[in-house]
């Protein structure tokens, strides 16, 4: 029947009305970072005490030309400061490590792929945070998958 609702099949929800659906904002994406970080493992929480937590539409050009990103939707997230392992005890007052999480960029992938905002979010903000801390991929995959969705 053509007037018959279609469902998802993952979640059985009727999906014939969007008119209510729209994106994140960008105050909403920061407290869906800071939601994703309360998952983590408290030793990977306290590690990143101080950093904060920035989202934006896009890198700036300047973000963009340093990392020679072919296009705006390129960069997902980026770790700016000093990470740990590179602090020294002469340094003057810091600036504040920040994550700046790029939200149509996420929002681009997210549209491409099968996880959800959520896991993606989440995988962005712990391969940053990982820069901070001065892990190895493999460390942060560790990391993710000790998290139950």
């Amino acid at each position: 029947m053509p007037d018959d609702p279609i469902e998802s099949p993952r979640s059985g929800q009727d999906t014939t009305d969007w008119s209510g659906a729209k994106a994140p904002s960008l105050a909403e994406l920061e407290a869906m970072a800071h939601e994703q970080l309360a998952t983590l493992p408290q030793v990977f929480r306290d590690a990143c005490a101080g950093v904060v937590i920035q989202a934006d539409d896009f890198a700036t050009d300047e973000v963009l030309d340093e990392l020679d990103a072919d296009s705006e939707f390129d960069i997902l997230g980026l770790f700016q400061g000093v990470g740990r392992p590179f602090r020294s005890q002469e340094d003057i007052a810091p600036l504040p490590n920040m994550i700046w999480l790029y939200r149509r960029p996420i929002l681009d992938y997210w549209a491409g792929h099968d996880e959800t905002l959520g896991f993606i979010v989440r995988h962005v903000l712990v391969h940053e945070i990982g820069h901070h801390l001065g892990l190895s991929d493999d460390d942060m995959e560790t990391i993710e998958a000790s998290v139950a969705d």
